[in-house]
């Protein structure tokens, strides 16, 4: 490879992001406003001038119970896939949260193996060199073990965090080989329009709920 080749070479770029993880950090953050966040215009936001972006995968569950939120979500993932985001679901299992004082019951959801699935993907990206750089979109800590992987098996790759809102994570961080927090202005730079056109024509509205 001659050194022009070199010079001009980009990092390839795979986006591993943690659905939940972000909704939640935008939501803690007061960030409500944000909802409708087109993940691939906030990733090519954050890209440098010598990166390429490969790919995005997006990982979530569908929620359940709750039709409202079920239509919600469902408008969202679509209009993701809209833009190219490929998407991998995890299982959203409902449990119960009881009170010790009172003897009361109420009923819980929590959103199972996303992170598996986020580690599992990371590590055969690696294998399949698909990557340069894995950005990774959480805070999650148990995240923590197939970064420092990467990092211990492929010594050319790397795993660069974007934490979401209120996510830092300090394990994560000291993991990670170079790390930001996506801040409020990223968030409102990166938002579908009020409608989104699908490939077959079809037109997705931000839901009214999302509406400021």
């Amino acid at each position: 490879m001659s050194e022009a080749n070199i010079l001009t070479k980009k990092e390839r770029v795979i986006v591993y992001v943690d659905g939940f993880n972000l909704y939640f950090g935008m939501l803690d953050a007061g960030f409500d406003y944000c909802k409708w966040l087109n993940i691939n215009l906030l990733v090519n936001n954050l890209l440098q001038n010598n990166q390429t972006l490969v790919e995005i995968k997006y990982f979530t569950s569908r929620v359940s119970n709750n039709p409202e939120k079920q239509k919600r979500q469902n408008t969202y993932l679509e209009a993701l896939e809209s833009v190219g985001v490929n998407i991998y679901y995890g299982n959203y299992q409902s449990d119960k949260l009881e009170c010790r004082r009172c003897g009361n019951i109420w009923p819980t959801y929590n959103e199972k193996m996303t992170d598996v699935n986020i580690a599992t993907q990371i590590l055969i990206d690696a294998f399949q060199d698909k990557y340069d750089m894995a950005m990774l979109i959480s805070g999650d800590s148990d995240l923590v073990p197939p970064i420092k992987s990467v990092h211990e098996i492929f010594k050319n790759k790397r795993v660069f965090v974007a934490f979401p809102p209120k996510r830092h994570n300090q394990s994560v961080a000291l993991m990670a080989k170079g790390s930001l927090t996506i801040g409020r202005k990223k968030l409102v730079d990166s938002q579908f329009a009020l409608e989104v056109t699908k490939r077959d024509g079809y037109i997705l509205k931000k839901p009214k709920d999302w509406e400021v």
